[in-house]
């Protein structure tokens, strides 16, 4: 750290973890449903974790007013939006623009997976594995099994499973619907983004871009933050060359935390609603620390092993599990919650039930955490 950023990182001012919640929701679009398009949403979040289908309808029924299932499905369907392994190595739904230019950036991340199967791909040329299997998929799309198939016949001694993610690593692989269509169902089947969306990648987004769209998304952040976030190491330098350009606050803990100078900081006591969020939601997952919403004694309880649960937001924090059952949703919170905030749980519940489940009758239980 320079002399410049010592002094920095002394008096710039203060934000506290409940200032940083209630901006973070701002940007989230968590502290009122916002008046946007299901793609400008997608757009602006910069994607949605889509490690399941289900997902990121659930994340857009919590952030946006009057959406409906079918919007985000109807822009799969014209393939504006696609699936896509992106941030972290993970399936994010990311629309036809933000593919095309994200993927390239997100590269060495993948590298480094394809490191872990290094020992099952000796003898592999992987050039040749890329031409090949842009082929394949390129002809028609493909599952991975199909793939392993046919790039095991090329190198019958290489390990099966390292020949496919290789694919997936080396080449912007998108999942072709009627994967990810609400209320449809598909096996995973694979093409290329170019093939797909019936253009070329064009030029990739730069990390000075990403790391502007990112605090405005997910903001005030630290280049650790971000760096969870994009699963990505070296940031700092693409923050410095930034850092004219925008504002930097310290939080509780004197980490240097940096946003864009007119993005929204509410008042800590601006009331934060009750938020139902699908597993493996972004909120939880894009910050070093996690503490401006996971309050520290409930930290791990969102998930088992690789297995996510649905959250529930109560005031802005992690504050229970939901699930839901053949004819219930069903909510656990992590401590027991007054009669006003029952009822404005409640309420959130139903909202949530009648854009994602129009026509149908849920009961509403509450329960207690048991895992």
């Amino acid at each position: 750290m320079t002399n410049t950023q010592r002094s920095v990182t002394r008096t710039a001012p203060h934000l506290g973890t409940r200032a940083l919640n209630r901006a973070t929701l701002e940007r989230q679009l968590l502290l009122r449903p916002a008046r946007m398009s299901a793609a400008g949403a997608v757009e602006h979040l910069v994607g949605l974790q889509a490690q399941n289908v289900k997902p990121p309808y659930y994340a857009l029924a919590a952030r946006l007013d009057g959406f409906a299932p079918q919007e985000l499905s109807g822009l799969m369907a014209e393939r504006e939006v696609v699936r896509i392994v992106t941030m972290r190595s993970t399936i994010h739904t990311h629309t036809a623009a933000d593919c095309l230019a994200l993927r390239p950036l997100t590269q060495p991340a993948m590298d480094r997976e394809l490191a872990n199967f290094r020992k099952g791909l000796t003898g592999v040329d992987l050039d040749r594995l890329d031409h090949l299997a842009r082929d394949l998929v390129e002809a028609e799309p493909r599952t991975m099994k199909q793939l392993r198939e046919a790039l095991l016949r090329e190198w019958p001694d290489a390990d099966p499973q390292a020949l496919a993610v290789a694919a997936r690593c080396r080449l912007p692989l998108v999942q072709v619907t009627p994967r990810g269509l609400w209320g449809r169902s598909g096996q995973v089947s694979l093409t290329t983004a170019e093939r797909w969306l019936g253009r070329p990648a064009g030029e990739p987004a730069t990390p000075d871009a990403v790391v502007l769209r990112y605090l405005a998304a997910f903001g005030p952040a630290s280049v650790r933050d971000m760096q969870t976030w994009a699963g990505l190491t070296r940031l700092g330098e693409a923050f410095e060359r930034l850092r004219p350009r925008l504002v930097t606050f310290r939080d509780d803990r004197g980490v240097e935390l940096f946003d864009l100078p007119d993005a929204p900081r509410p008042d800590p006591d601006t009331p934060a609603p009750p938020r139902f969020l699908p597993e493996f939601d972004n909120l939880l997952l894009s910050h070093a620390d996690r503490t401006r919403v996971v309050p520290a004694e409930h930290r791990g309880r969102s998930w088992q092993g690789n297995i996510a649960y649905c959250t529930l937001l109560v005031d802005g924090f992690l504050a229970g599990l939901w699930r839901l059952e053949q004819d219930a949703l069903v909510i656990e919170p992590f401590e027991p919650l007054g009669a006003a905030r029952r009822e404005e749980v409640t309420a959130e519940g139903e909202r949530m039930l009648r854009i994602m489940h129009p026509g149908t009758s849920y009961d509403i239980r509450f329960g207690t955490v048991r895992r």
